[in-house]
């Protein structure tokens, strides 16, 4: 059974399917409280978000006349083809910045796997099966469970869902893995999962007023029969989160925002590629059915302003016989590199938190800089960049041809973000187009780079370097999940990082197509009424 590496929950289901047992379900009920004290006639919004969507997949599902709801909503909306995801490409990451409205410089989620400089370990949130069983399952777990919304998502950075709380409205969460709001709830955890790890029985959690987390809270539970036992996913699927949206639709209990997580797309794309269509297709089906509760689409778009977005992109990989994996650790020669599961010791020289497409590298000893270790790497012609931050400047390098570009924040170059920056030596590095005479920069293949670059360099404490894989080819350590033949993101270029915004119910636009800037323009939908 192939199990989705890019994103937390699915790695639960291993445990399950190894230990064989039943999930006991959560008594959490919450459905109560949602009610809107809003006016009954303003309008809902529902942001569903579909992992790895992309908008080449949307167009061609049209021509071949296969996405009905897809073209209703195109038709009668807003439909964007650029919107710049985060970066790392990795969800933790993108739904903590479309959730807080900020790069990973300031809300403090690096990627799905970093290394803790404070702690001395490396975190995974659950990168795959593999690595779940190597670098263990309680550290694993709890680190996803508590850690990441608990503590290592900024406690100072607001939250889309607390920021409503404090006006008075009400907001919703289906399988969102990022969900800190200021509603107490309890994630339920079966004794049979507590006894290989130091998790409780309950954790306590801060949510939106309504949290539905597959099994571990789903508050639907003697309301409505869903489909989150062991051979779906534990609930973490589309026909869940969809079912559970028509259900809020049927009984009148529509929150002022509700935020929808659909994980099936991506999974289908790992294994077979981003020309893949039959997830889209599946997909399309799904949100035809949401459109019908409300009695039509056209009510639909009367009733609720709907937006419809993916996360990232993805690239093809190369398969198996062209040699598509990079593997890091083989390129430090005999250094101490930590092994999944180990404790970082004095004896550790190098730590390797492999995101698909994109890693981080963090060299521990102190005679060893971060140009050396990016000459070790640079060689390989499958890398794109290397790139690392000393002083207030960031270093980048290009695989094989050893070219420099050196960067900071502020100067005489504005982009069309208004950012200011300063930028030295081959700007072809990062493809900018660069124009003195007018003081501006432009990005074409790699979107928003040097805010999204400096973002992730700064997104945590250390001496670490970013590198990125050329289009077609995959980073990996020991135990990493491979995509040969499939699909894979995490890099920051286009093809990974531009994905589809489609708004319909609303005539409002947002101020820039970056996932970071949605969360501005979902407030002001919400606060100010005006569609």
């Amino acid at each position: 059974m192939w199990i989705k590496e890019s994103r937390i929950l699915p790695s639960i289901l291993l445990l399950i399917l190894i230990i064989g047992c039943q999930n006991p379900k959560p008594k959490e009920q919450d459905l109560m409280r949602i009610k809107s004290a809003n006016k009954e006639n303003t309008k809902k919004v529902i942001l569903l978000m579909a992992d790895s969507l992309m908008a080449q997949a949307i167009d061609q599902g049209i021509r071949e006349h296969e996405l009905p709801a897809f073209k209703f909503l195109i038709n009668h909306g807003q439909y964007y083809k650029d919107l710049v995801s985060s970066f790392p490409t990795m969800s933790v990451t993108i739904d903590s910045s479309l959730l807080t409205g900020k790069y990973p410089d300031v809300h403090r989620v690096p990627g799905l796997t970093w290394y803790s400089a404070g702690d001395k370990k490396k975190i995974n949130y659950g990168t795959g099966p593999m690595e779940l069983l190597r670098h263990g399952i309680n550290p694993v777990l709890t680190d996803a469970l508590i850690h990441l919304n608990g503590s290592h998502l900024n406690r100072n950075l607001p939250t889309i869902y607390e920021d409503l709380a404090r006006q008075g409205l009400k907001s919703g969460s289906i399988n969102g893995l990022i969900y800190r709001g200021a509603s107490d709830h309890k994630l339920s955890i079966p004794g049979w999962i507590q006894g290989p790890t130091s998790l409780p029985k309950e954790i306590q959690v801060k949510g939106p007023d309504f949290l539905s987390l597959g099994s571990l809270t789903n508050p639907f539970e003697g309301i409505k029969n869903l489909p989150d036992g062991i051979t779906n996913r534990l609930g973490i699927n589309n026909n869940f989160a969809i079912e559970a949206v028509k259900y809020l639709i049927q009984a009148n209990k529509l929150p002022d925002f509700l935020f929808v997580y659909l994980p099936d797309l991506d999974r289908e794309l790992h294994k077979k590629g981003p020309t893949e269509l039959n997830g889209v297709k599946k997909l399309d089906q799904q949100l035809q059915s949401l459109l019908q509760t409300f009695g039509s689409p056209e009510k639909a778009l009367k009733d609720a302003i709907i937006i419809i977005a993916g996360d990232s992109g993805m690239t093809q990989i190369l398969p198996a016989e062209q040699n598509p994996i990079i593997d890091l650790s083989s390129m430090f020669g005999d250094a101490r590199i930590l092994r999944p599961g180990e404790a970082v010791s004095k004896e550790t020289e190098i730590i390797l938190a492999v995101n698909e497409t994109m890693a981080y590298v963090y060299p521990l000893k102190a005679e060893r800089s971060l140009r050396d270790v990016a000459n070790l790497i640079k060689n390989d012609p499958r890398i794109d960049f290397i790139a690392w931050k000393e002083k207030d400047w960031i270093n980048v390098i290009q695989g094989s041809t050893a070219k420099q570009l050196k960067f900071k924040a502020n100067g005489n170059l504005t982009d069309a973000y208004k950012q200011s920056w300063t930028v030295k030596q081959d700007s072809e590095i990062l493809d900018l187009r660069v124009n003195a005479a007018a003081h501006s920069l432009d990005y074409d293949q790699y979107p928003d780079v040097l805010r999204r670059l400096s973002g992730s360099l700064d997104s945590h404490p250390g001496k670490f370097l970013v590198v990125t894989a050329k289009p077609g080819y995959e980073l990996a350590d020991r135990s990493s999940p491979t995509h040969k033949g499939g699909g894979g993101h995490g890099s920051i270029r286009k093809m990974e990082s531009l994905v589809p915004l489609i708004i319909c119910g609303t005539d409002q636009k947002p101020e820039y197509l970056r996932i970071v800037d949605l969360k501005a323009y979902l407030l002001n939908l919400l606060t100010t009424g005006k569609h």
